[in-house]
């Protein structure tokens, strides 16, 4: 398990030509921009890669940066129990020419307090083979009930901490600051070599903290670890380990704490944990190991012309803002999703009755594509901003997100609504809540699935065949 603040990196590539008319600065003309997970969601991508099942637990905003990560690191197989977050997604954007970095913008405001944990994120704590708390200082490592249960866990814990926050829990196995981290939370005093001084301040913290060990991370010179006696290890790295080393701390310590779960000696994890990193650095950094993913563009984040006062019902911002609005007075979200495609009576029933059993109703829309790799080439018929307006029209929908998987994991993971809806036919047993496979998504939070019964006679598929029926015989009669 991956526990920590996880952040929405943004690289936007572009060319400069000019400087500012009014202000003597470079002016950047983009041309495109990538997406990644960073912070603990960059560690549990690290981790993926180890070949274990990897849970994050992080918090997500109700904004279209939350979705975005949600949908990124579940496509990445990532199980994401997300907790929900006051305020806004934070962002480092980073704007590049030529592969220099001219600025980071960062954005998202002060962190604000995450919300609680469901009892199904308590019980995988309890059950992890190691836990790694990827501390960026937004909150999550200060959680009262999360700090409980690592306390009282009996997994191996690897804590990376953050100036900003918290002391990490009596007894975590290993912690593993950077080099500036460990002078500044150790706060000693200057003299002597740089061995000296790391030394000190990894003992100083060991002793504060009641860890196991510390280990310090040198960059390039590797790490220096301090456990039971007064003599530390110093592991180098091997030859030839330089590059960009964006990531190495997050990589440092998921592989130390992936060999804890092997059970290695913590020394045995941290010479691992110095080789991977230092192979990471080598082969091109975060840029090789995690190639991000291209931001949307704008025709697929484009809210379609809708009639007046519905247009703020489209996009992962709208929906969202209606999600917090709901909450924040106490009030139940209800979610349903589909590909809707030839909007009939039966769509219209199901939803009527969705929208019934809570406060808003958000509707979950398979996009174009993903409609086309669940029905096949000739699907949709109606393409997904005309069904998005449809839906938008209707009084008893609040809001409607698209998404592009084959299923609403990644989502539903960020939304997490109260109550998830699916149209079923108890006749033939599909009313089995058991079965659906978006019941043990809604389990991490403490949500509900629930089916309401098909409009008798009414279908997609039918009204397709029916007009092909009708056309074949019109054909006939004309002949």
């Amino acid at each position: 398990m991956v526990v920590g603040d996880t952040l929405l990196d943004r690289d936007v590539e572009g060319v400069v030509n000019r400087l500012c008319p009014d202000s003597p600065v470079p002016v950047l003309d983009e041309l495109d921009g990538t997406d990644r997970p960073g912070g603990a969601g960059l560690a549990a991508l690290f981790a993926v890669d180890q070949g274990f099942d990897v849970a994050l637990v992080t918090a997500l905003a109700d904004d279209a940066g939350g979705a975005r990560l949600s949908n990124l690191l579940t496509a990445a197989g990532v199980q994401v129990f997300a907790l929900p977050l006051p305020g806004a997604t934070p962002e480092k954007v980073r704007l590049r020419t030529r592969g220099r970095v001219l600025l980071r913008h960062d954005r998202g405001g002060a962190a604000g307090p995450p919300g609680e944990p469901g009892d199904a994120v308590l019980e995988l704590l309890a059950d992890a083979a190691a836990v790694l708390v990827s501390d960026y200082g937004r909150g999550i490592a200060q959680q009262p009930t999360l700090r409980a249960a690592l306390a009282a866990g009996s997994a191996p814990i690897v804590w990376d901490p953050h100036p900003r926050g918290p002391a990490p829990v009596p007894g975590v196995r290993l912690v593993t600051p950077n080099e500036v981290e460990a002078h500044d939370l150790a706060a000693t005093g200057p003299g002597g070599s740089r061995l000296v001084m790391a030394s000190r301040a990894a003992q100083e913290l060991r002793e504060r903290w009641l860890a196991g060990a510390v280990a310090v991370t040198l960059g390039a010179d590797g790490a220096l670890l301090c456990h039971a006696g007064a003599t530390p290890l110093v592991v180098r790295p091997p030859a030839g380990a330089d590059g960009d080393a964006c990531g190495a701390g997050d990589r440092f310590a998921v592989a130390a704490t992936v060999a804890l779960a092997e059970r290695q000696l913590v020394s045995e994890a941290v010479q691992r944990a110095v080789v991977e990193a230092s192979d990471y650095v080598a082969a091109g950094g975060v840029a090789t190991a995690v190639p991000a993913t291209p931001v949307p563009t704008a025709a697929r984040t484009s809210v379609p012309t809708v009639p007046a006062g519905r247009a703020d019902r489209i996009g992962p911002d709208a929906a969202g803002a209606v999600v917090a609005r709901v909450r924040a007075a106490g009030g139940t979200v209800v979610a349903t999703g589909g590909c809707f495609d030839l909007l009939h009576a039966g769509h219209l029933a199901t939803l009527e009755a969705a929208s019934r059993l809570g406060d808003c109703l958000v509707v979950c829309l398979n996009s174009d594509a993903s409609v086309t790799g669940l029905k096949g080439p000739d699907r949709p018929l109606v393409g997904q901003a005309d069904r998005c307006r449809l839906l938008a029209a209707l009084n008893c929908v609040d809001a409607v997100v698209v998404f592009d998987e084959a299923t609403p994991h990644a989502v539903l993971s960020w939304l997490r609504p109260d109550v998830w809806v699916k149209g079923g036919d108890y006749g033939s047993g599909a009313g089995d809540e058991s079965a659906l496979p978006e019941a043990e998504i809604l389990r991490r939070w403490g949500g509900q699935t629930v089916v309401v019964p098909y409009l008798d006679g009414r279908s997609t598929s039918s009204m397709i065949a029916a007009a092909r029926w009708g056309d074949g015989r019109r054909v006939e009669r004309t002949r």
